[in-house]
């Protein structure tokens, strides 16, 4: 399976394009688990920005209606001024693709790119912080250890 770069990047994204990456990624961790049995292996290769022409001459690209601005907008003028100066290299790439697909034991999830790698390390430690923030919410919902419960 192939998804982009985590989502939790300054890069904005639009709901469609995120829903999808979330349910690539459910998907391919329950198919793993399903078919793991079987010897069949699943890898979610998570990529971050490589220097192919994804995002030149390749795709038109609109900032839309002005109401639309901060957020599609911003997409667009990101993908726009990001292009070309991507740090991955797609030949390195390949050959991970390669090495990984060859390998007994590959992992679950792969991220390829140190932008990849910044944008899911952030996007964990951002989810803990906020869990924590939240945790004593959270266990209220719990029986107390004297309730007796049916």
């Amino acid at each position: 399976m192939l998804r982009y770069a985590r989502n939790d990047t300054e890069e904005p994204k639009t709901a469609c394009q995120r829903g999808c990456e979330v349910r690539v990624e459910g998907f391919s961790e329950s198919l793993s688990k399903e078919i793991g049995p079987l010897g069949i292996k699943v890898t979610i290769i998570e990529p971050g920005g490589f220097r192919t022409d994804f995002a030149g001459s390749s795709t038109q690209l609109s900032e839309g209606r002005p109401e639309y601005d901060s957020t599609v907008g911003a997409a667009v003028r990101f993908q726009k001024s990001y292009n070309g100066t991507q740090p991955g290299d797609p030949a390195k790439a390949a050959a991970v693709l390669l090495h990984v697909a060859s390998l007994s034991e590959p992992p679950l999830r792969l991220l390829l790119g140190s932008d990849s790698y910044a944008a899911a390390e952030k996007s964990a430690l951002d989810k803990v912080e906020s869990d924590r923030q939240w945790k004593d919410l959270s266990f209220s919902t719990d029986y107390s250890s004297d309730e007796t419960h049916v």
